[in-house]
This record gives C-alpha cells, structure tokens and sequence, in this order.
C-alpha cells in the first residue's frame, strides 16, 4: 500500500502557469477597437449643410425629429433611411401623440431648392409639427452630421 501511495505523489502533475498578458493585451485592443469605432458608426449620415449667419436655436435637438437628405437624394429620419414616398408616413409614426414638436430638415448642398421645399411644405401639414426648421452651419463649420 505504500507502493501506491507514494506513486501518486511522484505521478501528480503539476499545474502549468497560464499567463494573462496574452489575454489582457487582446482584450484592451478590442476595447480600443470599438472605442474608435463606435463614433464612426454614428457619423454614417454625412451632410454638408449650406452656410449662414443665423443658426436655428437646437438645444433640445436630440429630443426634437429631424430629416436629412443627403447628396444622394436619400431621406434619413434619424439614422433610418426611408424612401421618399413613405417619409411622411414615417414622419408621421414618429411623431405619434407629440403636440408641437419641432422638425429640423438637414439638406444637403448638393440637393436642389425644390427638393427641400416640397419636403417641408409636406411635413408642415402633418399634424403635431409645431414648426419646421431648415438647419444652416456656422461659417467657421464645413460639414455636419449624425451626432
């Protein structure tokens, strides 16, 4: 009995260290991956808007709908692209039961006059909209997108 029990102990294996630094090392590049990442896929909507003095008053911005249209021609509500024959009826689903809540219309410089003006001539008759705004960029700016 002996035998075997003083074959276990000279048989038992001892554990081999695993180091972390591997580990570690890929998961702070993932991290930092998807930290640079991140903001780009916010800023997928890109919009050069036309420049003026003024600029509409957007602090509750985020709160507010608003519509790009790109240089393309694509309408966004959002950061969801919509065809233009439904924007309306999106617009309108978005909107819901809000009362006098503010549009903002992003176009983009390349987008001709008459485009940007049958749009908001169309969601100023949805009910709900308590006013339109054509966003314009600061001199000092040069593009504008989804934030």
């Amino acid at each position: 009995m002996r035998i075997r029990n003083n074959k276990r102990f000279r048989t038992k294996a001892h554990l081999a260290e695993l180091s972390m630094t591997p580990l570690i090392d890929v998961a702070l590049t993932l991290l930092i991956m998807f930290m640079v990442a991140t903001p780009i896929l916010h800023n997928a909507i890109k919009v050069t808007l036309p420049r003026g003095q003024s600029q509409e008053d957007a602090k509750n911005q985020s709160q507010e709908l608003v519509v790009y249209i790109d240089k393309n021609g694509d309408c966004f509500v959002q950061t969801t692209k919509v065809d233009k024959d439904q924007l309306i009826a999106y617009v309108k689903k978005e909107i819901g039961n809000d009362v006098e809540k503010t549009v903002y219309v992003k176009a983009d410089t390349a987008v001709s006059y008459g485009t940007v003006l049958e749009l908001v001539d169309d969601i100023k008759f949805i009910g709900g909209i308590k006013y339109v705004a054509l966003a314009t960029q600061k001199n000092s700016q040069k593009t504008s997108s989804v934030a």
